[in-house]
């Protein structure tokens, strides 16, 4: 699958490099011409996850710089009204032909793409499918299949450790976050038997609102505290809410004891993976998602429709959306070199300070 998406990303891209004299660092419009293409893309915060700031606004803007398209990419910083108000400012202000999203919930990314296809403005649902939505294309990974790497790898440190009928907590992402409730589908698949047939107990089942961190520790702390102190693993939908129990287990000398997934592969998740704190974490390949996304959305600017490898049904309105899906990883200790060799994170980043031997020890150099 990947390969055939790697093609049909590029196959995007190199289509829309003719456009290079449209940007506003290349040129102007000429009189009679076209609407010049211009994409605008929300990020929804950079609280919950570091990758938007530090991964996906550096991909979209290397992919829409290469291409040569003019564009916007603003963060509503997890505040609805502000969401609306760039995109009210993108489709009325900035003349953008192409709205790219990161919806913080159904309901408000449902009104904004509703808005911008009453004005003839092109829509991509991007990372997050919104529910009931109209967005032309969804670009994301397949994220029942995260949160099954999630279960699988949650298992296989429980097994490492020889942990006999666990008590498994779980620490759920935002209920609006429709990926949260993918992620959970996934990791359900696997651990859900085990809990049915008496092999691992479920202490507990929370959702964070918003993947706020700080929330997540206080939830979390209350669920230690419920379950007496006895939580063998925790299932943590993200790397930021994994951070979240570890500071709470640290606190009461359990951290490296209890095993806690993540996903992201962030700085501090591989960091927390390398000290022994976290057991593993998904790493999505985000230059993969944002150039498919960049790809069609440049297409969309020079009004092209391309076809896409899948669909996936909206379970609100029952439509089928044309798709990119794309294909996560499990990272544990021993793997991960494979997210620096990627260059997802650096080296410089990752090793620093006390992290050096870390590195040296895992195989990073």
């Amino acid at each position: 699958m990947r390969k055939g998406f790697l093609t049909f990303a590029a196959a995007g891209l190199l289509a829309a490099g003719s456009m290079a004299a449209c940007g506003d660092n290349g040129g102007s419009d000429q009189a009679g011409s076209a609407k010049k293409p211009k994409i605008g893309v929300i990020l929804p915060d950079s609280k919950s996850s570091a990758r938007w700031e530090t991964a996906d606004r550096k991909y979209l803007e290397e992919a829409f710089k290469a291409a040569g398209v003019d564009y916007k990419i603003d963060n509503a910083q997890n505040d609805k009204n502000a969401f609306q108000t760039i995109a009210d400012t993108m489709i009325s202000s900035e003349g953008v032909n192409v709205l790219m999203i990161v919806n913080l919930d159904s309901g408000t990314g449902k009104a904004v793409l509703d808005k911008a296809k009453s004005q003839g403005v092109a829509t991509i649902d991007y990372d997050r499918l919104t529910l009931g939505g109209s967005a032309a294309y969804y670009v994301s990974f397949d994220n029942e299949a995260v949160g099954k790497l999630q279960g699988e790898g949650l298992v296989k440190c429980l097994t490492d450790k020889g942990v006999q009928k666990p008590a498994i907590t779980y620490l759920n992402g935002s209920p609006t976050d429709n990926n949260a409730t993918l992620f959970k589908n996934g990791y359900d698949s696997v651990l859900k038997p085990k809990f049915d047939s008496g092999e691992y107990t479920k202490a507990a089942d929370d959702s964070v609102p918003d993947w706020d961190n700080a929330q997540a520790a206080t939830i979390f702390e209350q669920q230690l505290t419920n379950a007496g102190g006895k939580i063998d693993g925790v299932l943590a939908a993200n790397d930021g809410l994994g951070n979240a129990a570890i500071s709470v287990l640290k606190k009461n000398k359990l951290n490296g004891k209890v095993p806690v997934t993540g996903q992201d592969a962030t700085v501090e998740g591989l960091q927390n993976i390398l000290a022994g704190d976290q057991c593993m974490t998904v790493y999505k390949a985000v230059k993969q998602e944002a150039d498919a996304a960049a790809a069609l959305a440049i297409s969309l600017a020079k009004g092209e429709k391309k076809d896409t490898p899948q669909t996936v049904k909206d379970p609100e309105s029952g439509r089928d959306v044309p798709a990119v899906l794309l294909t996560p990883k499990a990272i544990f200790k021993d793997n991960v070199k494979d997210v620096v060799d990627d260059g997802y994170v650096t080296k410089e980043d990752l090793c620093a300070g006390a992290f050096a031997k870390l590195c040296a020890d895992a195989g990073i150099s």
